[in-house]
């Protein structure tokens, strides 16, 4: 399938995303799935596969049945079975979680290498997608190294987060910096270093985005913050003045046993942005710290439990401590304190 002629403008971050980010090389089998409202995304990611003299399968969700997606796809799974990379760019609808979640589950099996685009944009692939990932992976190794041996993260907002975390060390800290390997596949944009922590304990104010459907229905939250309180690592209160949001997201927090559970915490280390934009896929990359109740991707953290559902909050302009050690203020890293200048 061809998605089209590449944007000009969009090749630069096509670029990274295939040739930095994603390594591919010449004769390897790319398997690219987008849907309708990603196909310039992916007609530059194609543009850039060529210029690899890479082999691509272009599959178009669409062409498969109607959104939402009830399950993925049995032909794209078919092709992530052979390929040697993968690539999905699409547009999340609700109720979409546990096809994209089977997809992820081939490429983890397979431990293929995976660029997992959920939310992307033209902004995005012109913000970035055009950041330097190899000090990006630097920034993220450091914090990586220190969190491994930290007791606890304080994080706090003059908009009213302020919680602590601790963590288990029987757990990994996984880092997903852009430079995709077989081991770990990635979202891009990237930037994250996060793991499954122990507990978490304190308010967490959610004044920029919230993920999975939440983003494309309500956007920026800026304006109406959706306040969390969080007790031994499980929510026990939301509370907005949208009604409506507060409802939707407590029933969905609420989905299964482990719906309301902690089970993500992040460092953002995307260096190359300068300010949220209002779509989670990039916005959870910005500097700063973001949790996501649910599932704890638990074939990268090793934590021992599962959840059908899995949702990021992010706060804007943290303070954050790695113990008693103050390592971002306003949202900005103080990176002499990480060994970086």
């Amino acid at each position: 399938m061809s998605f089209g002629s590449p944007f000009p403008e969009l090749m630069p971050g096509a670029r990274n995303a295939v040739e930095t980010c994603l390594a591919v090389r010449a004769g390897e089998r790319v398997t690219l799935i987008a849907d309708e409202a990603s196909k310039a995304v992916a007609a530059s990611i194609a543009a850039a596969i060529d210029e690899q003299n890479a082999l691509y399968t272009g599959l178009l969700l669409e062409d498969f049945g109607p959104r939402p997606m009830i399950a993925a796809p049995a032909d794209v799974l078919q092709s992530l079975e052979t390929a040697d990379v993968g690539v999905m760019c699409m547009t999340p609808q609700p109720g979409e979680l546990g096809a994209r979640m089977a997809i992820v589950k081939v490429v983890e099996r397979r431990q293929i290498r995976y660029a997992h685009m959920v939310g992307v944009t033209s902004e995005i692939m012109q913000q970035g997608m055009r950041a330097d990932y190899r000090l990006v992976d630097r920034l993220s190794d450091k914090l990586r190294e220190r969190m491994l041996r930290a007791e606890t993260l304080t994080v706090k907002t003059e908009a009213g987060t302020k919680f602590a975390a601790h963590f288990d060390r029987g757990l990994d800290w996984v880092k997903t910096s852009g430079l995709i390997s077989p081991r770990y596949w990635s979202n891009l944009p990237a930037g994250e270093v996060f793991t499954t922590p122990a507990t978490v304990d304190g308010t967490f104010v959610c004044d920029a985005t919230a993920g999975d459907h939440f983003n494309g229905k309500y956007g920026d939250l800026q304006t109406t913050p959706l306040v969390l309180e969080i007790s031994g690592g499980r929510l026990v209160r939301a509370e907005c003045e949208r009604k409506d949001l507060e409802e939707e997201f407590w029933d969905y927090c609420h989905t299964d046993e482990n719906s309301d559970r902690v089970g993500e915490l992040a460092f953002g280390t995307n260096l190359g942005l300068s300010e949220m934009i209002g779509i989670l896929l990039q916005d959870e990359k910005f500097p700063g710290v973001h949790i996501a109740f649910g599932d704890p991707y638990g074939s990268q953290t090793h934590a021992d439990w599962k959840s059908k559902t899995h949702v990021d909050v992010l706060t804007r302009e943290c303070d954050v401590w790695i113990d008693d050690d103050q390592v971002i203020e306003k949202g900005r890293y103080q990176l002499d304190h990480l060994g970086l200048s």
